[in-house]
């Protein structure tokens, strides 16, 4: 997998573990949620961004998801399913940079790994609402037209071509019948 996945993966488990503890997590919670994780580097300080992101934007990202999730509550989501959620919606409307059928991509592949059986198919399904009030798609430009035809350009002044077929000179006597010629003996 790559860092991008692998820093996804792990803000979705932190804020999983964020949602299933209410209270505000401290610095010794987050120590060791990362001593529980292989990640570092790149990855570890990807995921650090998205969790921050999330958090902070927490409230207005749940505002949104609420809005368009139908015939559901909120909380009643699954947490996976809705941790997956908040940080596609955070990465749609603060990570212009990143193109929305990426970020949805791969959301969906980390509610498959994360989620239960119908997660992915749930997560695309709210996410493409998301990214359509996130990003709208602009029209699409109109496309030019064709420039004009080049005129051939005659390189040589007796045609490359000619314009029929040379003759060739059959010696063989010729008859007006169709029978074979007989001409071997």
């Amino acid at each position: 997998m790559g860092k991008r996945r692998d820093g996804r993966l792990a803000a979705v488990q932190y804020l999983f573990a964020h949602d299933l503890h209410t209270k505000a997590p401290t610095d010794i919670e987050r120590a060791g949620f990362w001593d529980l994780h292989s990640i570092k580097g790149q990855a570890r300080d990807f995921a650090e961004t998205l969790i921050n992101g999330v958090l902070a934007h927490r409230d207005e990202i749940d505002v949104q998801i609420r809005d368009l999730v139908e015939n559901y509550s909120f909380e009643r989501l699954a947490t996976v399913d809705r941790n997956v959620l908040r940080l596609a919606a955070y990465e749609l409307a603060h990570n212009p940079d990143l193109p929305a059928p990426v970020i949805l991509n791969e959301a969906i592949e980390v509610a498959k790994m994360l989620g239960g059986t119908e997660s992915g198919s749930f997560v695309n399904g709210i996410l493409h609402k998301i990214a359509q009030k996130f990003r709208p798609k602009s029209p699409e430009p109109t496309p030019n037209p064709l420039p004009p035809p080049i005129p051939p350009l005659y390189l040589f002044s007796a045609p490359l071509f000619p314009a029929s077929p040379p003759q060739t000179t059959d010696h063989r006597p010729q008859t007006t019948d169709h029978r074979p010629l007989i001409t071997d003996y």
